[in-house]
């Protein structure tokens, strides 16, 4: 099974590719930890589209949460199944925040840095992830994949969701 995750940031994608991960037992790639590395610096997207297809060559089963459209744009055609976290921008940035206090001075466990809220990620969340061209993005990766389409729109959501998968694989 190849399941990708994408959505707004602060959505809860890492946390729901770990879960799936725990309750099936596939490997988990989170996207973001291609794309930085160290400090905070950032990788190239050729150097995150290796680190990918080295990771989708190993694993026949795989679960990946991010966007990175331009990042080994191959893997939403391999999708069995690709899920969009569509969370109100207030519930994102207010996630985000309380993360970054559970975080606050630690590394992160998905993303292998210590988190950080600073001013440019809060304007991510709020303005720059919002435009009308970002969403067409995200739903043009949503449209590109071969396999199920789901739409999670809040929390309650995403817990019924994971119970009625859980159930399904017999979990």
């Amino acid at each position: 099974m190849k399941i990708q995750i994408i959505g707004y940031a602060g959505s809860g994608k890492s946390t729901l590719a770990q879960k799936l991960g725990e309750i099936t037992g596939i490997p988990v790639l989170h996207l973001d930890s291609t794309h930085f590395y160290g400090d905070w610096q950032e990788r190239t997207a050729e150097e995150q589209s290796e680190i990918v297809r080295d990771f989708i060559a190993i694993n026949d089963s795989w679960i990946m949460d991010g966007n990175y459209t331009s990042v080994a744009t191959e893997r939403f055609e391999m999708t069995d199944m690709t899920i969009f976290l569509d969370f109100n921008r207030w519930f994102c940035f207010f996630s985000a925040y309380r993360r970054s206090r559970k975080y606050r001075g630690q590394v992160r466990p998905d993303l292998g840095m210590p988190e950080k809220f600073d001013r440019s990620f809060r304007r991510w969340i709020l303005i720059e992830s919002r435009t009308k061209a970002f969403r067409q993005k995200i739903l043009g990766n949503l449209n590109s994949t071969s396999g199920q389409k789901v739409v999670l729109k809040n929390r309650r959501q995403v817990r019924k969701f994971v119970a009625q998968f859980a159930k399904q694989l017999g979990k």
